[in-house]
């Protein structure tokens, strides 16, 4: 499942992290310094690459027999295997991955979360070329008949999405105000427990529930909302371009020698014609 022995850590308890704080970067650990590769790549910790996720965010990143597999860790993989290092993964709330935050503070070298490029967010962060193609699904409880944004607004439904995602601002741009669920779990158990009727998320993330024989007799896909939206690692703004450069040829070289299209058919399912060369 991860030939190059990604490991979890979870994230820093409040406690720990005012410690840190009080203290300076170095004090807090040796790990903390700013090593470098023989290529100049930066990195905070030495002899890994350290990334940023938010789990759980299946079939991009998840937990599995105490390993963090999907997707993107099998992507990064590549990234580090090019560099002779291991990647380590720390779980943080998609929030301070989006606006750069952990990046900023030392945290990790590459933030990998399923991320889509917007305008905003490269104001904060510098993003790879883009990886993966995605828009939004509508999941419903089966048996509610809504098929669109506006079937949900003008039907006044209940709808969850995932806070701080571009599912969530797309149904704020239709002028809906849906409940926002911290992570993508409990989004799906607002739907399970009839706090949302129906629920906005990834197209990917929604077919991966669907899997699920128990998710399947329950919900349904009810709509597909067309967003163009494009996947992208990112780094520190300003501050690693040889990674950025590094994580752009793994992945240009995943799509030329099919190694992009056997962890697609493997994490996500069959690929698009045409995928691998965008």
């Amino acid at each position: 499942m991860n030939p190059y022995g990604t490991r979890l850590v979870r994230r820093a308890t409040p406690l720990a992290l005012a410690a840190c704080v009080a203290l300076t970067v170095t004090a807090c650990s040796s790990d903390s310094k700013t090593t470098t590769t023989a290529g100049g790549v930066k990195l905070v910790k030495a002899g890994r690459l350290t990334t940023c996720t938010h789990l759980p965010y299946a079939p991009f990143q998840s937990e599995k027999n105490g390993k963090v597999v999907g997707f993107d860790v099998a992507m990064i993989d590549l990234v580090a295997k090019d560099l002779g290092i291991k990647q380590q993964i720390i779980d943080k709330a998609f929030e301070t991955i989006k606006t750069g935050a952990d990046l900023n503070a030392g945290v990790c070298d590459v933030a990998a979360a399923g991320m889509t490029i917007t305008d905003e967010r490269k104001q904060s962060l510098d993003f790879s070329v883009p990886y993966f193609d995605a828009d939004q699904a509508l999941l419903a409880r089966k048996g509610v008949d809504a098929k669109t944004l506006a079937d949900i607004k003008s039907k006044k439904l209940k709808m969850g999405s995932q806070s701080s995602t571009t599912g969530e601002d797309a149904a704020h741009a239709k002028g809906l105000d849906p409940q926002s669920f911290e992570s993508s779990d409990a989004e799906l158990n607002g739907l399970r427990t009839g706090q949302a009727d129906v629920i906005i998320q990834d197209y990917p993330v929604v077919q991966t529930w669907l899997k699920d024989p128990a998710n399947a007799s329950k919900f349904e896909l009810v709509g597909v909302v067309k967003t163009g939206e494009q996947y992208g690692f990112a780094v520190k703004k300003g501050g690693n371009p040889k990674l950025l450069a590094a994580i752009d040829k793994a992945i240009g070289d995943a799509k030329k020698d099919g190694t992009y299209k056997k962890l697609y058919e493997k994490w996500i399912g069959p690929m698009p014609e045409g995928a691998a060369a965008k």
